[in-house]
C-alpha cells in the first residue's frame, strides 16, 4: 500500500481524532519503507507444551529465526482463532491467551507482550479488497501464535497481529485472500501460518505422544503426499484436499490446522524457494512438518 492509499483511507476517518490517526499512519508508511522481500513460514506448533520443553522443534523453530532478517511486524494466521467473517486484531497490547486446559500451571504462567500494531492491521484492512475485514480489539494472541512466535523472537520486542480462519469459506478462498497479503512481504512484514498439516486429535496415540518420528501408515502417507505437492509447486490438489482420498481425510478431519498452511503457500512466487524443516511425526497422527518459503 502506497501513501496514497493511506491518505484516502484516514480521508474517510470520523473526523475526531483524526490528527492522531492519520499520524499514525504516517507513520507506519515511514516506517515500512520498501524492504528486501521478507519470508513466509508455515510453523507446526503441534502441542502447547512446546512454548515451555527444550526439544527439536523449538530448536527448529530458533534456527529458523536466525536465517531471517529481524521483521517490523508478524501477521500470525493461527488454527485456533475461527471466525464467521474475516478479522485482525487492532489492539495496542495484545493479551496473550492460554485457550488449553490440564497442562501444568507453568504453561498457564507463559505471557508474551509483544506489542500490537492498530496501523498493521489498518493496512490489512485496506489492502485486501476482496471481502471486508473488521478489526478487532478483543481477541489477543492465542497458543497457535505465541507458543512458536516466542521462540523467534523471545524478547517479544516485534509487533504482531493475527488474522482470524472464516470458517465459513473453502479452502480455495483462504488461498486467494492470502494472495491480497504479498505487498506486506516487501514492507517488512514477516507472514507466519500456524498449525499442523496432520492433525487428528481423535486418533492420537498417547502412549507415544512423547515419541518423536512415530506415525500411523495413514498419516505418513498423506504428510509425504503433502509434502510432494509442496516441493513441486503444486498447490491445486492441496486447495482441494477434501478430493484426496482416505489418508487425507483422516490427516484433515477439520480445516483448521490445515488451512493456515495454504495462507503461507499462496504467498510463493515462481521460482521462489521453499525449505522444509521439523519434518517429523508425533503421536501417530500429527506432524510438525514446517517450511520457510524465500
Amino acid at each position: 500500500m502506497n501513501r496514497k492509499q493511506f491518505l484516502a483511507a484516514a480521508a474517510a476517518l470520523p473526523l475526531t481524532g483524526l490528527a492522531v490517526k492519520l499520524n499514525s499512519l504516517n507513520k507506519f508508511v515511514d516506517e515500512l519503507n520498501h524492504t528486501a522481500k521478507m519470508p513466509v513460514l508455515f510453523l507446526g506448533h503441534g502441542s502447547p507444551m512446546n512454548a515451555i520443553e527444550e526439544n527439536e522443534f523449538v530448536q527448529g523453530f530458533r534456527k529458523i529465526s536466525h536465517e531471517i532478517e529481524k521483521p517490523t511486524a508478524i501477521l500470525v494466521v493461527s488454527a485456533h482463532w475461527e471466525t464467521r467473517g474475516t478479522f485482525v486484531t487492532a489492539m495496542e497490547n495484545p493479551t496473550t491467551i492460554h485457550d488449553f486446559g490440564g497442562f501444568p500451571q507453568a504453561l498457564f504462567d507463559v505471557q508474551y507482550p509483544a506489542p500490537g500494531s492498530p496501523e498493521l492491521a489498518q493496512a490489512v484492512k485496506e489492502i485486501v479488497g476482496s471481502k471486508e475485514v473488521h478489526l478487532d480489539e478483543k481477541w489477543g494472541l492465542d497458543h497457535g501464535s505465541w507458543s512458536v512466535v516466542k521462540h523467534l523472537y523471545p524478547n517479544a520486542d516485534v509487533p504482531i497481529i493475527q488474522m482470524s480462519i472464516d470458517y465459513t469459506q473453502p479452502a480455495s478462498h483462504h488461498y486467494a485472500l492470502a494472495k491480497e497479503l504479498a505487498a506486506l512481504r516487501r514492507k517488512g512484514v514477516l507472514i507466519i501460518g500456524s498449525g499442523n498439516i496432520v492433525h487428528n486429535l481423535g486418533l492420537v496415540s498417547w502412549k507415544n505422544l512423547n515419541t518423536v518420528g512415530y506415525a500411523f501408515d495413514w498419516a505418513q502417507t498423506a504428510n509425504e503426499k503433502m509434502k510432494e505437492y509442496i516441493n513441486s509447486g503444486n498447490h491445486a490438489p492441496l486447495i482441494d484436499f477434501h478430493k484426496q482420498g482416505k489418508e487425507f481425510q483422516l490427516a484433515i478431519p477439520t480445516p483448521e490446522h490445515y488451512i493456515p498452511m495454504l495462507y503461507a503457500l499462496a504467498l510463493q512466487e515462481k521460482n521462489e524457494e521453499l525449505t522444509i524443516f521439523n519434518d517429523a511425526a508425533v503421536a501417530g497422527a500429527l506432524t510438525m512438518t514446517s517450511f520457510k518459503i524465500g
